[in-house]
């Protein structure tokens, strides 16, 4: 008799093994997606950054004149980097890029002009705006004689980068709303197996609260540890992408990660307290025989 009351005991306590490893694997797979969606980005940035803007000097600018210049872009909150290239360094960087020295053939002279050498922030790489910077730079005629940047490049890296980015944000948003679909089904489903305990509980004389309460801290529980086992996963998983690919050592952002996971955990904890306290309300509110 003891030991069928215990089985009986056993089979009342609800089972959270399985949501906890559901609202897990959901987790992992949100995380993944959202680690994806940062690189994608982060590589997107560091290909804009990537693109040169050459200030060629005239040959007779004075030094004053040409650190003045500099000084101007450098202060522009459009710039990342700036470097001056005097013409020696410019002519071991056309020989470095594989062609062939000239020196011989020009008796020793180099015709390559000294020059500002820089590098936009993201958010100005665009035709327009350098079209404008371009226009700024070359009303100092005295210093500048030219103003050169890869306009096909910009032009076709525009539109492209637009829409990769606004399929990749309807991407995340569908996969973040199925995620939470997903959670939600899954608590529920656990919490489905336990309503005739949630009701016997209510038959009793238990208050609302004192049936609630219980469930809704184990939900918050639960929540917890499936984002933590998840974001283990997913830190593991990136670490070994990253052992294989190093180049993407380069492309993580410790800040927007680190944001990753709490959201991983405000959405673990949420979504499934949220269920949980659902599904409660759902089956103390109807009659004993709706439950069959």
């Amino acid at each position: 008799m003891a030991q069928t009351s215990k089985a009986a005991a056993r089979r009342g306590k609800p089972s959270y093994f399985m949501s906890v490893l559901g609202v897990t694997i959901v987790l992992f797979f949100v995380g993944i997606f959202g680690w994806i969606f940062l690189s994608a980005s982060n590589y997107i940035v560091a290909l804009k950054e990537d693109v040169k803007v050459n200030v060629y000097l005239q040959k007779n600018a004075s030094q004053h004149d040409v650190d003045s210049l500099k000084t101007y872009i450098a202060s522009k909150p459009y710039t990342k980097s700036i470097e001056y290239i005097d013409k020696e360094t410019a002519r071991k960087n056309f020989i470095a890029s594989g062609e062939k020295d000239f020196s011989d053939v020009l008796g020793g002279e180099n015709p390559l002009p000294s020059s500002l050498e820089f590098h936009l922030k993201a958010d100005y790489v665009n035709k327009d705006t350098l079209a404008n910077i371009k226009t700024d730079l070359l009303q100092r005629p005295l210093v500048v004689e030219s103003v050169t940047y890869p306009e096909a490049v910009i032009a076709k890296m525009g539109p492209t980068v637009r829409w990769i980015m606004i399929g990749l944000a309807i991407l995340v948003t569908i996969f973040l709303v199925s995620s939470i679909i997903l959670i939600d089904n899954t608590i529920r489903l656990a919490m489905y197996s336990n309503r005739f305990l949630i009701k016997t509980m209510q038959m009793v004389g238990a208050t609302r609260s004192f049936i609630s309460k219980p469930m809704n801290v184990r939900a918050v529980v639960n929540g917890t540890v499936s984002a933590l086992v998840a974001m283990l996963l997913i830190f593991g998983l990136i670490n070994l992408f990253e052992n294989f690919l190093p180049y993407l050592k380069e492309l993580r952002d410790g800040k927007k990660l680190t944001l990753l996971f709490v959201m991983l955990l405000i959405l673990g904890i949420g979504i499934t307290w949220l269920s949980t306290y659902r599904s409660v309300s759902k089956y103390l509110r109807m009659k004993l025989d709706e439950l069959y």
